[in-house]
């Protein structure tokens, strides 16, 4: 985290969303943010809130694209929930603590997996010693006088030496490995009790007996087997609850998408429990202990970004204490046609790219003029003019209508090659926006 500056954070997030400057450089001093609160003197450190920031802007633009890089980019726990999902209490749907929950889910896998690489080596070496036992058994030792055993042993390094060589990797092995029973039902909990639910679950697999599964596999998949039941061993959970529950309270990151999907004044109906979602995520954001089934963990740290695209609510129909909590807002800007241009050629997983790649695995070269792309922008820039702005996922729409032909006659032998230029881009989607004008009518 020390070398993830802000500068940096935000050069990674370039490599994909096009744009955005302002939401990436608000992202990026947060999250700089927890690493400089960490550096602080003990005595002012739990004084130090986060800043949590909400992201405003139509769909399209990049809010859950910003979402998705941080996850793969931040070593701290993250996780991204969708507000929609949420229900006030006695109604039927997820209890806002789950939010908490799944955070802490996703710190101990993290944790666990970091360990297991701690281990890896460890529990290789005993799976390989696993492996030499199931491939050449070896004999009553009690019985056996000094000489046999020296024998034995030195029988044994050679095969481990081959073993280790990859001579004995397609012989069949059986392997007995313990598998927990399949529930045969489904623990039915109380509303928002989704957490005792899950540790009702936990509870009945581990009374109900193990099951000692035999099968039959080769050396090098026995091998994966052996290594992850060795590592299990070499692990100690009770360290890795503890290292994840901290790592949580300290670094987390809670994602909260389609905020604006519970904003709005009280009315009667599906909506009903719009305001009261909002007063349950409240104390969560504020800070406070939410129970685990790892253990407790305080909320008064972990950053919270939402977003949301309020083309029917705004910001400030979320309820004043909610609204106080999200101190940072950030507009995010409307796609033009340059950016278009640039989100087809500049990230890594460009559209055109995708493109190339899968008519590639057809054997066919396919490529895109410069004045094609313009104009292909230049379509969907219009589209988004004239109808509902869904920002670069109309990209996909446009994409889609002027490749479909060529996607559906593929594999072709007399077709190696494809050039895509802007008389060609013309004619395949001159009659998509009169095609688009049509669908409101149609169901």
């Amino acid at each position: 985290m020390k070398e993830l500056t802000p500068k940096k954070i935000v050069r990674e997030l370039d490599k994909y969303i096009i744009g955005q400057t302002q939401a990436k450089k608000s992202v990026a001093i947060a999250l700089r943010n927890r690493w400089r609160r960490q550096q602080v003197d003990p005595s002012l450190r739990d004084e130090i809130s986060p800043n949590n920031i909400i992201l405003i802007g139509s769909t399209g633009v990049g809010k859950t694209e910003i979402s998705r890089r941080l996850a793969t980019l931040m070593k701290a726990p993250f996780v991204k929930v969708e507000a929609s999902k949420f229900t006030e209490v006695g109604y039927v749907g997820r209890d806002v603590e789950s939010m908490v929950r799944d955070l802490v889910e996703v710190a101990v896998k993290e944790v666990k997996n970091e360990k297991e690489q701690v281990v890896l080596e460890k529990a290789r070496i005993n799976a390989d010693e696993r492996l030499l036992d199931c491939l050449f058994p070896m004999g009553d030792m009690a019985s056996m006088n000094e000489d046999a055993l020296e024998r034995q042993e030195r029988t044994r390094a050679k095969l481990r030496k081959k073993l280790k060589a990859g001579d004995y990797e397609n012989r069949i092995i059986q392997v007995k490995s313990t598998a927990s029973p399949m529930p045969l039902m489904q623990v039915m909990g109380p509303i928002g009790m989704d957490d005792m639910t899950g540790n009702i679950q936990d509870m009945l697999s581990n009374i109900m007996p193990k099951q000692n599964k035999n099968r039959r596999l080769k050396v090098k998949e026995g091998r994966e087997v052996f290594i992850h039941e060795e590592a299990e061993k070499l692990i100690d959970m009770d360290d890795v609850v503890k290292i994840a529950l901290d790592r949580s309270e300290q670094n987390g990151i809670i994602f909260l998408d389609e905020i604006d999907k519970i904003a709005g004044a009280e009315s009667s109906g599906p909506d009903v429990s719009r305001e009261g979602v909002q007063r349950d995520i409240l104390p969560i954001v504020e800070g406070c202990m939410v129970s685990t089934k790892y253990g407790q963990l305080n909320t008064n740290h972990v950053l919270f970004i939402a977003a949301g695209a309020f083309h029917v609510s705004k910001p400030s129909d979320l309820i004043p204490e909610l609204q106080g909590r999200f101190p940072i807002r950030v507009e995010m800007n409307n796609l033009s046609k340059s950016d278009f241009v640039k989100i087809l050629t500049k990230p890594k997983n460009a559209l055109i790219m995708q493109y190339i790649a899968l008519l590639n695995s057809e054997g066919v070269k396919l490529e895109f003029k410069k004045d094609a792309i313009n104009e292909i922008a230049a379509i969907a820039t219009e589209l988004n003019d004239k109808m509902e702005n869904i920002g670069a996922r109309r990209l996909h729409t446009v994409m889609t209508s002027l490749l479909e032909d060529i996607l559906f006659d593929l594999p072709n032998r007399n077709t190696k090659q494809i050039k895509v230029d802007n008389k060609m881009v013309r004619e395949k989607l001159a009659n998509l926006s009169e095609d688009e004008d049509l669908r409101r009518y149609i169901l």
